[in-house]
């Protein structure tokens, strides 16, 4: 072969591993993410170390129409893009262990991710400040030039945050500014969800000839997580006065008790001991409302709730299907057996993004709420690998 030959080859490789390394790095970048989420250990993970920046996180404050917030930002050493991460409901706010390890893999792979403290959130609470404070973090990042390439940025919203999220991009000030948004474990219609978790009662999914509205339901047994916050927003209409704030006070003893069976279970069994004394300690009703969060006894405490939550959660900036869509990309994924936001809304929230918005959406039996459960075959797991590759392109 003549040289002039090899050296238009060699020059053609080039050009090709140029345009499509960026492809293949997505996957490599995506493989890495998922292979650390889910805690895998051995070959694979030793194979994907290279795809690790070194990562300086520090606190810091973001401004926002409701005061300053506290935040977290997590720089890599070569910035791709950079994100707002917000958790769902948490008392633990940005120091939740789960969030702080997620943040700090997705730098890992070449994410600035800035954490905003949502107080609403905190005190489980899903309100229409907590959708402007997401806003205001967004814009706020998205001026950081170091940080913002091109003024956009991504955001991810994790359970309740995702669909918040997903409002909060949809705005004016984020339209020309959200690069992508992504929901995890996320909701469609807040109002439908609250009725979910008292009734159990989920809309089937979307006809795929068309329709345009839930046609039936079916029943899906619900997380008491999700019914005990409920209860805490409703203590004041269901107890007399004098016992909502005791009635409230065994109930965030009971949420603390059920966060901490994720991460230590010694101390899950001190509180979840704390809350059946403090619950004995109660006069009734507030008693049996108690007794029934910790014998997590949905199918009489949901229905108790039910004639109380009319009327509620309505307001727009709650929920993506009574707002205005996004106009970037937007991703979802959902546990397929989630039972505290049933993955239905997704599959809702898509057909009401549809032709608004470019939409991705992966309904996955790896993902329980809105965690990675490693035990599932390798199918499942490359189907989020995936699904991740595409949203690291983004």
């Amino acid at each position: 072969m003549r040289p002039r030959t090899l050296a238009a080859l060699a020059v053609a490789l080039v050009a090709v591993l140029a345009i499509t390394a960026p492809f293949f790095r997505s996957y490599t970048r995506s493989a890495a993410l998922i292979v650390r989420m889910a805690g895998l250990q051995g070959p694979v993970q030793d194979a994907l170390e290279w795809e690790r920046e070194a990562v300086a996180a520090y606190d810091t404050s973001v401004p926002s129409r409701h005061g300053s917030l506290r935040a977290r930002l997590y720089v890599p050493d070569h910035v791709r893009r950079a994100i707002v991460l917000v958790a769902g409901v948490n008392a633990l706010g940005i120091d939740e262990p789960r969030l702080y390890g997620l943040a700090q893999e997705l730098a890992n792979v070449g994410y600035a991710v800035l954490t905003p403290e949502l107080p609403d959130l905190q005190r489980y609470d899903i309100t229409v400040r907590t959708t402007d404070m997401i806003e205001d973090a967004a814009v706020w990042l998205s001026a950081q030039p170091r940080l913002a390439r091109n003024h956009r940025v991504g955001l991810v919203g994790v359970s309740f945050a995702g669909g918040l999220s997903i409002v909060a991009a949809g705005r004016p000030a984020l339209r020309d500014r959200a690069a992508f948004v992504f929901s995890f474990g996320g909701h469609s219609d807040f109002p439908r969800v609250l009725r979910f978790l008292c009734s159990g009662m989920e809309p089937t999914p979307p006809d795929p000839g068309g329709g345009a509205a839930p046609t039936g339901e079916q029943y899906r047994r619900p997380h008491d997580y999700g019914v005990v916050i409920v209860l805490l927003g409703l203590a004041d209409r269901v107890v007399p006065p004098e016992q909502a704030g005791p009635l409230r006070a065994a109930i965030l003893t009971y949420l603390r008790a059920s966060h901490y069976d994720l991460i230590d279970k010694r101390k899950a069994a001190v509180a979840f001991a704390e809350a059946r004394q403090m619950a004995a300690a109660l006069r009734e009703p507030a008693r049996s409302f108690m007794q029934q969060v910790n014998d997590r006894a949905v199918d009489r405490l949901g229905p108790a709730l039910l004639p109380h939550i009319a009327g509620d959660g309505q307001e727009p900036a709650l929920s993506p299907e009574r707002s205005p869509a996004p106009v970037c990309p937007v991703y979802l994924l959902h546990g397929s057996e989630d039972n505290v936001v049933p993955a239905v809304e997704s599959l809702w929230l898509t057909r009401h993004l549809e032709g608004r918005a470019p939409v991705r959406t992966l309904l996955s039996h790896v993902i329980t709420h809105a965690e990675l459960d490693s035990r599932r075959g390798w199918a499942e797991i490359w189907r989020l690998v995936d699904f991740f590759a595409s949203l690291l392109r983004e």
